[in-house]
């Protein structure tokens, strides 16, 4: 089974990304064939400063190596570095309905945040299909909301092969339901355009200034209170285990237990979780030969993959 996920180096990695996609995709490793890529392609459709694309892509290729990527079983590499997916993209295009890219969710949803209604950002969905169908991935792990992406995906392969022949492999999305809604220090989802993340390698002083201020309500220090309802359990049990989160949330219960001192068990799980991967991203920043090492063999692998796939859809449409 061949699986891909990928992510856009578009800001710091934060606590929603770990536990929404970086856990999920470093558990692939256990499941089959891996493949993972930095999609900085795509994060053109939102970065328009060059040193930021370059070092947002350097930063989660240290994140990922730090948080326990093995290159050894996860093809990890650079979108730009595997150049064929961008003429796999306009082979595919030109099969794609109109209609098909009118409906998608995530074009709309990204012009009400204020992105600049691109080309690119319009044909995104193509560029997406190419990334999955260049390596004849099996499987793409997704959560439910980002489900129309991979079901797109779908129709474009199916109708190119229905028109050309077989070239393409159907992949089937993964949903992630079991992961959780991580939420921000406002309490809504944690998302950068929001401002409300904690990033997983900020500077300890940092993040210790970011979980104080995460908003709870104004019960005092004797009132019990809803672990359910609170946004400092609900990022405390993303890192404990049962025991764990039984007994803090029975000290909720009983009353005597103040929001600062959750948030002191909050702040102790996420040092104990990340300190010593911070140590572990702080080498290899010290190693970027190595890093760099790590992402070239990975396009190797995943060119080796993608220029088959890519003559046999030039071969399909007349151009071989």
């Amino acid at each position: 089974m061949r699986i891909l996920s990928g992510i856009q180096p578009s800001g710091k990695l934060h606590l929603g990304n770990y536990f929404g996609m970086m856990q999920p995709a470093l558990e692939l490793q256990q499941r089959g064939e891996a493949f993972l890529f930095i999609a900085n392609y795509h994060a053109l459709t939102s970065v328009s400063d060059p040193a930021a694309l370059r070092q947002g892509t350097l930063d989660v290729a240290l994140d990922f190596l730090a948080c326990g990527l093995d290159p050894a079983r996860t093809v990890f590499y650079r979108q730009s570095d595997v150049p064929e997916v961008n003429e796999l993209a306009w082979l595919l295009s030109t099969v794609t309905p109109m209609s098909l890219l009118e409906k998608c969710h995530s074009y709309k949803d990204k012009i009400a945040k204020g992105l600049a209604p691109s080309h690119g950002l319009f044909a995104y969905p193509v560029l997406m299909a190419a990334d999955i169908l260049i390596v004849q991935s099996n499987v793409v792990p997704v959560g439910r909301d980002q489900k129309q992406h991979v079901e797109v995906t779908r129709d474009i392969a199916i109708k190119f092969n229905n028109q050309f022949g077989e070239v393409f492999t159907i992949p089937e999305p993964s949903i992630r339901d079991s992961v959780a809604v991580v939420p921000g220090l406002d309490g809504q989802k944690m998302s950068k355009s929001y401002g409300n993340t904690v990033e997983i390698f900020g500077a300890a002083k940092e993040v210790k200034t970011k979980i104080m201020r995460v908003v709870t309500d104004s019960k005092g220090l004797a009132e019990p209170k809803d672990p359910d309802t609170c946004n400092v359990f609900a990022l405390f049990k993303l890192f404990a285990n049962e025991a764990e989160r039984e007994a803090l949330a029975a000290r909720y219960r009983a009353g005597g237990l103040g929001y600062g001192d959750a948030k002191k068990a909050l702040l102790e799980k996420f040092e104990a979780h990340f300190g010593p991967l911070r140590a572990k991203r702080e080498e290899l920043a010290r190693n970027l030969d190595y890093v760099e090492g790590v992402l070239r063999s990975g396009a190797e692998r995943a060119r080796a993959e993608a220029t088959q796939t890519l003559k046999k859809a030039r071969q399909a449409v007349g151009l071989e």
